[in-house]
């Protein structure tokens, strides 16, 4: 079994700092209410950035229904998370996205270029020393002694994954306007938030605070 995998984030193709999501800001204020004499400025758009997320008008200040050919590039950011099932499971339920995910239907971990075996995301939460760490160990070595025979012996890897622990690893990316990217980090950055998914949710939620202040700057992290 490959050696306890750490989840983490692919953040080189995700998010970016996008000039012109300040111009349709204002043009956003100029047409609601009907102000056209607001200067063009980057200061302009994060004011208005901010009072709209105020009054409830964050579905206005994206719109991609009403505009969508202007802002589908500028809204949508996509980033791979590399987790266990158990956690991509919960990301793929935010319904206002898209994913592509890693299948366990066509990847055949019997296969050299797995080295056949399988690999598993460590538990955050128990120490490698502890008695439900080396359990949970034993489980993973049995899950990948099974799924390996049932292959040898004929199985499809659709088949074979039957025995694949929540623990396998699992990469998928997500694309989501930065609307659902705020629902996304209320929800999975929450205390309430499995473990697993606040590893991996807290620290894109800081790239994104770096990278698009404006937008995501109020959304605070509790322990």
């Amino acid at each position: 079994m490959c050696p306890g995998v750490d989840a983490s984030l692919d953040i080189d193709c995700g998010v970016s700092h996008h000039p012109r999501l300040f111009e349709i800001n204002v043009v956003f204020e100029r047409t609601l209410l009907q102000h056209p004499d607001i200067r063009l400025t980057a200061a302009t758009g994060n004011f208005i950035v901010r009072v709209l997320l105020g009054v409830a008008f964050i579905r206005m200040v994206w719109a991609e229904q009403d505009i969508i050919q202007i802002c589908t590039l500028l809204t949508q950011q996509s980033f791979k998370f590399i987790v266990d099932r158990g956690v991509s499971h919960e990301i793929v339920r935010h319904r206002i996205a898209a994913y592509c995910q890693e299948s366990t239907r066509y990847c055949n971990y019997y296969m050299g270029k797995f080295g056949e075996e399988i690999a598993v995301i460590e538990p955050c939460f128990w120490d490698e020393n502890s008695e439900e760490y080396q359990l949970w160990f034993k489980c993973m070595k049995y899950s990948e002694e099974m799924y390996l025979q049932l292959i040898h012996a004929g199985a499809k890897p659709q088949e074979a994954r039957s025995v694949l622990p929540n623990s396998l690893k699992t990469e998928v990316v997500m694309t989501a306007n930065l609307r659902e990217w705020r629902h996304f980090f209320k929800l999975r950055t929450s205390p309430a938030a499995h473990p697993q998914m606040r590893e991996v949710a807290i620290p894109l939620l800081k790239e994104f605070q770096m990278l698009i202040p404006v937008v995501f700057d109020d959304i605070e992290v509790s322990v």
